[in-house]
Order: C-alpha cells, then sequence, then structure tokens
C-alpha cells in the first residue's frame, strides 16, 4: 500500500515538472534599457551613470540610455520615472 501511494507521488511529481519545463523565464532585458539621472548632463551624477550605463550594458548585452532630466531638485526625474511603463526597462 506504501509503495503505490510513493510510486502515485512519484508520477505526479515528474508530471509537475514536465509541465513547468515550458514556463521557463525569458531572457531579461528585451529591449533598450533607460537610466534615469535627475540631475543636470556633466555633472558627476552624469558621468558615474555614464560609467554604470557602459557596465551595465557590456553585462547585460544590451544598450543602455542615460537620460538627464533636471529640474524641481530632482522632482521631474521622478515625475518621469513614474509615468514610464511598469515592465523593468527604466
Amino acid at each position: 500500500m506504501i509503495a503505490k501511494t510513493t510510486r502515485r507521488l512519484a508520477l505526479a511529481g515528474l508530471l509537475a515538472l514536465g509541465l513547468a519545463a515550458p514556463a521557463a523565464a525569458q531572457g531579461f532585458p528585451t529591449k533598450p534599457l533607460t537610466l534615469i539621472v535627475p540631475f543636470a548632463a556633466g555633472g558627476p551624477s552624469d558621468v558615474i551613470a555614464r560609467l554604470l550605463a557602459d557596465h551595465m550594458g557590456r553585462t547585460l548585452g544590451q544598450q543602455v540610455v542615460v537620460e538627464n532630466i533636471a529640474g524641481a531638485g530632482g522632482t521631474a526625474g521622478a515625475k518621469r520615472l513614474a509615468a514610464s511603463d511598469a515592465d523593468g526597462h527604466t
């Protein structure tokens, strides 16, 4: 009786693994990334962001665009980020 139950559980586990295989994660990122810098271009924040974007681009194999949005003490950049698509590419 116990061996029969164990076989059924093992079979159910193998079936679950077989169904989960097609649900493998897709590659990320699938399009260029946008890095928002809420300060003016040419400052120290911009330089660090561009160095970071270069390293991210080489590591992820995708282009990283640095977008400087200055104004309102960083609020304009935060507003741009809040208005962007929630797909993880900004």
